[in-house]
């Protein structure tokens, strides 16, 4: 089942739920960000490893991508970890158009992306650390879909949430999904009043011990 959110939960308000559980480095590095202002990916991981390789099958270079994108389902972001290599890109146009047409919401990669103006045209969601023309083939290969990887610093299980926008990429352990999902929809409800009373004149002091919350 997808994960669903307010369009009004941000990812700081999931962090700070997770902070509220005691989970507190799960947002991704800085160098991974999105391709353009405004985008926005919610649902849960899809995993890929990638690793240097020269070698591949010259007949069926990209199987293991293929099959990966066959596996997709509707609410699944797809989470690349490449163990920070730039050696090439990890993703372009047409697995961005694959993934769209499968349902997924978006693809966070701690690695560069290709083909960046032609995913933006498609309106998918992509955060990435820079952009490279080069192919995968014969650079990288992947060597294991749907496990737990590590991805620009943070631990992802397949089914983790995801949730990248501006402010970066947090990631929802699966076991406090329910916890962290209430706790920021709540916290989405009270900012609005917050920003009512500070847009209206009133003090910070007397704003916080109203709503504790800045």
């Amino acid at each position: 089942m997808p994960w669903n959110l307010d369009p009004r939960v941000r990812s700081a308000m999931i962090s700070d739920s997770l902070d509220l559980l005691g989970v507190r480095n799960n947002a991704m590095d800085v160098r991974v960000s999105a391709l353009r202002p405004g985008m926005r990916a919610v649902g849960l991981a899809a995993t890929v490893k990638f690793v240097a390789d020269s070698e591949y099958d010259q007949s069926d270079p990209y199987g293991a991508g293929i099959d990966f994108l066959d596996s997709l389902n509707v609410g699944e972001v797809v989470v690349i970890a490449t163990g920070g290599d730039c050696l090439s890109a990890f993703w372009g146009e047409l697995f961005s158009a694959a993934a769209l047409g499968r349902g997924a919401t978006g693809v966070v990669a701690d690695g560069p992306l290709r083909d960046t103006e032609q995913i933006v045209s498609l309106d998918f969601p992509a955060f990435g650390h820079g952009s490279r023309p080069y192919d995968y083939k014969g650079r990288m290969r992947i060597e294991a879909i749907r496990i737990p990887v590590i991805c620009a610093g943070v631990e992802v299980h397949p089914g983790d949430g995801v949730i990248a926008d501006s402010d970066g990429i947090v990631v929802v352990p699966a076991a406090h999904l329910e916890k962290v999902s209430e706790l920021a929809h709540a916290r989405a409800a009270t900012e609005k009043s917050v920003l009512k009373d500070l847009l209206s004149g009133k003090s910070v002091r007397e704003v916080w011990k109203a709503h504790g919350v800045l």
